[in-house]
């Protein structure tokens, strides 16, 4: 990894922001983080795959994993994963945040619902 870039935002929240703002709220599999803006959305295994939408809506093309463990960065253009440079902090959500979450949020039958 290269030094950290300067110029991006802090994350937005430690889970997906369009899910934790749905009625009924919303859960996610895994959590990417917008390069551009910070805006933490859920992957496309979701069931609302709120990353790509954000992409989709904004222009923002970049988003990088934001899982423990995780630096991989992704260009929705060239559909590319690439090492990038390392992000303000926080890097990932909780690690004691379970996956799928939030815990109270998932159905039973959660994996019926991945795309």
């Amino acid at each position: 990894m290269t030094d950290t870039w300067q110029g991006a935002p802090p994350p937005s929240g430690t889970g997906c922001v369009d899910c934790d703002l749905r009625n009924p709220l919303g859960w996610w599999l895994h959590l990417r983080r917008c390069v551009t803006c910070g805006h933490i959305g859920c992957c496309d295994s979701s069931p609302n795959q709120h990353a790509t939408a954000h992409a989709d809506s904004t222009g923002h093309r970049t988003i990088q994993s934001f899982e423990p463990g995780e630096d991989w960065f992704y260009d929705y253009d060239t559909s590319r994963v690439f090492t990038g440079p390392s992000l303000p902090p926080p890097h990932s959500r909780p690690v004691e945040q379970p996956v799928p979450g939030p815990a109270d949020r998932v159905p039973r039958d959660w994996q019926v619902h991945l795309n």
